[in-house]
């Protein structure tokens, strides 16, 4: 796997008005980038954070992905993303050395960013996200 980068850490809400107030007006930290993603029915909040963002993430439907996430396990940390050069070569030696994908092939992201998640039954509690940014 080519040499990677924390790119952000992820943070689930079922309250986007609440982080905010500590993330972006407690904090000071800026917002980057804002945007809805109807595929995986959330609400995303990027806040720069030195080289590296904050993603605070809010589901907009109750039968969504992070929604039963949350009724599950409470909102909070959600994952940590590591952005890498070839996704597919990282989920590749992911796989060879036996640590569990949740996506078999990347998804792409609005703006062409592809992203697959690690299942955190196999990587010690955490889930990861790879990131590989458009060429």
């Amino acid at each position: 796997m080519a040499q990677g980068h924390l790119h952000h850490v992820g943070v689930v809400t079922s309250d986007m008005q609440a982080a905010l107030k500590f993330w972006r007006d407690a904090l000071g930290l800026p917002i980057t980038h804002e945007e809805r993603n109807d595929d995986e029915a959330v609400d995303i909040v990027f806040l720069g954070a030195g080289t590296s963002a904050i993603e605070i993430i809010s589901p907009t439907t109750e039968d969504s992905g992070i929604a039963r996430y949350m009724a599950k396990r409470g909102a909070g940390m959600h994952h940590t993303c590591i952005e890498v050069e070839d996704i597919e070569a990282a989920m590749q030696r992911l796989a060879d050395h036996g640590f569990e994908l949740i996506n078999e092939t990347p998804r792409t992201r609005h703006d062409g960013t592809l992203y697959a998640f690690t299942h955190p039954r196999s990587t010690f509690g955490v889930m990861v996200e790879l990131y590989q940014k458009p060429r």
